[in-house]
């Protein structure tokens, strides 16, 4: 019996071990001796640290447990538990948890099976060097890569949706969007995550130089300065955070639009005729992916921004049908009355 309650110790101690190495790395990361060169969005942090977790969490587990436990449920566990805590203290919010979590279980099992192998049939004190290695390998590579600028990366996300509606009706309700209630758009999982829902786009004039005002829930607005007006075909517009309206708590400081790491630069929507009174309607958006890991980060901003784009396109579909359809009903009326006459 006092064997198992030891064994059982081990894991305790594997998970704490890991649990402190992730915590540590944490703090250090977000740091003002490191925040400017990166901080949380550094490599060292995104991958190294959750390596070194792996790495902790493989020399603690009992020897004598599977190999599936030391290489992958151990880390595994032991990510979910500091996920868990950096909610619960408030250390990260639930969009970066999310964003982060695929790529700390991945490469902290990565990190488990690396320790395993350079540590296989090697004496104690080999594998406690091995174990050093890993846990200072993030701080010792940090300057190092202080020293490179984070690439821009312009990325574009497109969407389309065909309509049952003139081209002129499309165009009325694209230039402004009318207040949009929750119950319009539909539920969707960038809500559940902590993502503002949009509310309405005001136009202060039509034409080239008219200022469109996005605003999302929570106080988020966007300027959008119109600067292509092609009536009935293209509508194009820069895009600009307002920043005065938009409190601190709204974002992560790793996701704020108009940050160091992220920024939607332009917004256009293009008309086309699709025959038999149906128009298809695109909008694309161009944006600023400023980190070290952007092909990875871009999944995730090309995914919102899919969606958010979506969901705005589908609100426009609803309203323009709806209004084509009145219009048809009336014109129809009209034919009838005149039939009559």
């Amino acid at each position: 019996m006092p064997s198992i309650e030891r064994h059982n110790l081990q894991y305790v101690i594997a998970f704490a071990a890991g649990l402190l190495v992730a915590l540590v790395g944490r703090f250090a990361f977000a740091s003002r001796l490191l925040n400017d060169a990166g901080g949380l969005l550094m490599l060292c942090f995104l991958v190294l640290i959750p390596m070194a977790l792996g790495a902790t969490t493989a020399h603690f587990t009992p020897p004598t447990a599977k190999w599936m436990w030391r290489t992958v449920w151990s880390p595994f566990l032991t990510v979910v538990l500091f996920l868990f805590m950096s909610l619960l203290l408030h250390l990260e919010g639930m969009i970066c948890v999310l964003i982060i979590s695929p790529l700390f279980l991945v490469t902290a099992c990565v990190g488990a099976n690396l320790y395993i192998r350079f540590t296989e049939n090697r004496p104690d004190r080999k594998k406690t060097y091995t174990l050093t290695a890993f846990a200072l390998l993030p701080f010792l590579m940090a300057p190092v890569e202080s020293q490179f600028a984070a690439p821009d990366d312009l990325r574009r996300v497109e969407n389309t949706v065909l309509i049952a509606a003139p081209i002129d009706v499309v165009w009325q309700n694209i230039i402004r969007v009318p207040p949009i209630p929750a119950t319009d758009l539909g539920p969707s999982v960038i809500d559940n995550i902590g993502f503002p829902r949009p509310v309405e786009a005001t136009l202060t004039h039509e034409g080239i130089g008219g200022v469109r005002h996005a605003t999302f829930e929570r106080g988020v607005e966007f300027i959008e300065t119109v600067d292509v007006w092609e009536p009935q075909r293209r509508l194009s517009f820069s895009i600009v955070p307002n920043t005065a309206t938009i409190p601190p708590t709204t974002f992560d400081e790793h996701v704020t639009v108009g940050g160091r790491f992220f920024d939607v630069l332009r917004g256009t929507y293009e008309l086309e005729a699709a025959g038999a009174g149906h128009t298809q309607l695109i909008l694309y958006s161009q944006q600023r992916l400023s980190t070290r890991l952007n092909p990875y980060a871009g999944l995730w901003t090309d995914y919102v921004m899919s969606e958010i784009q979506r969901r705005i396109l589908t609100v426009i579909q609803k309203r323009c049908e709806a209004e084509g359809s009145k219009v048809s009903i009336n014109s129809h009326k009209q034919k009838r009355a005149g039939h009559f006459r």
